[in-house]
């Protein structure tokens, strides 16, 4: 190995060793951030009716035009987000039957718990159709930008039948002061923030989902938009 390329591995090395130094240096002493939802001393429960959690993400239960039960989070997603991870779901359901699932997960320390949402759709089988940007402002006036994601599946029913379903996802991602819709800045906003205060923000990603008939996606859209407008003052706090 000649000088120039002893030079350039020592140079190397010498950056991979600093930023590992400075990557466990911000996590010994970095401070968590508020959250931009609020936290309720309410028990989480698992599909058995087990206690999973003694505090779960607050989400309204009267929204107008809508009646609403909370929903017990799946022992499988328990066990595969980090021990530290803040969870809330409820199930609205207005008088002609149309439903929208609404879901919180509030990161701790481990960051790991937000992902992309694409992920999550189609790792259980279903197909994204169409993704597009949009803006709603809340009955309170703040605007909160979302992600719209319409997904088709195709699934195995009761006897080996065939179950068609149509979904309209809306998400966003909120913690204390921000609010963004794109999974790239939520991640660029917390490195940087936690670089230059040594804060880890503490991040909610936000759910709304709603099966609906196939041709119908833009106008279940319209309804959960609507929700989203009325429900948001209560529980969103950026």
């Amino acid at each position: 190995m000649n000088r120039e390329k002893q030079i350039v591995l020592a140079v190397a090395v010498l950056l991979i060793a600093g930023t590992a130094v400075a990557l466990g240096y911000l996590k010994r002493h970095q401070k968590l951030g508020e959250p931009g939802v609020q936290v309720v001393a309410v028990p989480l429960f698992d599909e058995d009716g087990n206690e999973a959690a003694s505090e779960t993400v607050f989400l309204p239960a009267e929204v107008d035009g809508y009646e609403s039960e909370s929903v017990p989070i799946l022992r499988l997603v328990l066990n595969e987000l980090p021990g530290d991870t803040t969870f809330g779901q409820r199930e609205y359901q207005a008088p002609d039957g149309f439903r929208i699932r609404m879901t919180a997960v509030l990161m701790g320390a481990d960051r790991t718990s937000i992902h992309q949402p694409q992920y999550c759709v189609t790792g259980v089988g279903y197909r994204i159709e169409r993704e597009q940007s949009d803006v709603i402002e809340l009955a309170n006036g703040t605007e909160v930008p979302v992600r719209k994601m319409f997904a088709r599946g195709v699934f195995r029913g009761p006897n080996e039948s065939v179950i068609k379903r149509n979904v309209v996802l809306v998400y966003w991602f909120v913690t204390k002061g921000s609010l963004t819709a794109a999974h790239e800045e939520r991640m660029w906003q917390q490195a940087m923030n936690q670089l230059k205060t040594g804060v880890l923000q503490r991040w909610a990603y936000i759910t709304c989902m709603a099966e609906c008939e196939q041709g119908k996606e833009d106008a279940a859209f319209d309804r959960i938009m609507e929700f989203i407008r009325q429900a948001g003052p209560e529980f969103i706090q950026p």
